[in-house]
């Protein structure tokens, strides 16, 4: 069952993002990994959330799966280095992130990509962001949500769930260290009625 998204009564007026320093809550996973959350880092979602879902030009993929061909459970689309994002205030979390994580990071946050779930049917399984640099490197993947709460689920890899986040509107969390190449996170489907929610997921350079 799909269910509209209900905006705040209670949204900033303004659009963009809070600070970071004092307010972001790190726990420790295995393995070097860890993870950073700020719920409500963003103010003025609600206009944000109506302008991603009109301004980005969503397209549905299919992969192949055994002897089939099937759909990619959400929309997606990819800014790359140097594409415009759709609304200034997404360039403004970019570059809070990357003045943020700069000692740890050691580079900017330069990419962009963007998941719209449209009911509780849409999900991502179980990966982790290793095609690239992840795969042999530490790095960083930071993730705004905004629409309605959606659980971020995560586990070693090869293990069982460990942590899970409900992710809500306008809620951050960065996924660091070892992360991506020794947990797996994923957005599990429900069998609940939840409205739209659109990701936006930055990374480094050559971090998939």
């Amino acid at each position: 069952m799909t269910v509209d998204f209900q905006a705040s009564l209670f949204d900033a007026p303004t659009i963009g993002v809070g600070p970071l320093a004092g307010r972001v809550k790190r726990r420790w996973l295995t393995r070097g990994a860890w993870v950073d959350v700020l719920p409500g880092w963003f103010e003025g979602a609600d206009e944000l959330f109506a302008t991603m879902l009109t301004d980005v030009p969503w397209r549905a993929e299919q992969r192949p799966m055994y002897d089939n061909v099937v759909d990619v459970p959400r929309l997606l689309h990819h800014y790359g280095v140097g594409d415009p994002l759709p609304h200034p205030a997404l360039v403004e979390a970019r570059e809070a992130l990357t003045a943020y994580y700069a000692d740890e990071l050691g580079e900017p946050f330069v990419t962009a990509g963007c998941c719209y779930y449209r009911d509780g049917r849409d999900s991502v399984a179980w990966h982790g962001d290793n095609i690239g640099r992840g795969r042999s490197a530490d790095t960083m993947v930071a993730i705004v949500s905004f629409g309605s709460p959606r659980k971020l689920a995560l586990r070693p890899v090869g293990g069982h769930t460990e942590a899970a986040y409900p992710l809500g509107h306008g809620d951050l969390i960065v996924m660091g260290g070892s992360c991506q190449r020794t947990w797996e996170h994923a957005i599990p489907k429900t069998s609940r009625p939840v409205g739209p929610r659109v990701s936006v997921q930055f990374r480094p350079r050559n971090v998939f």
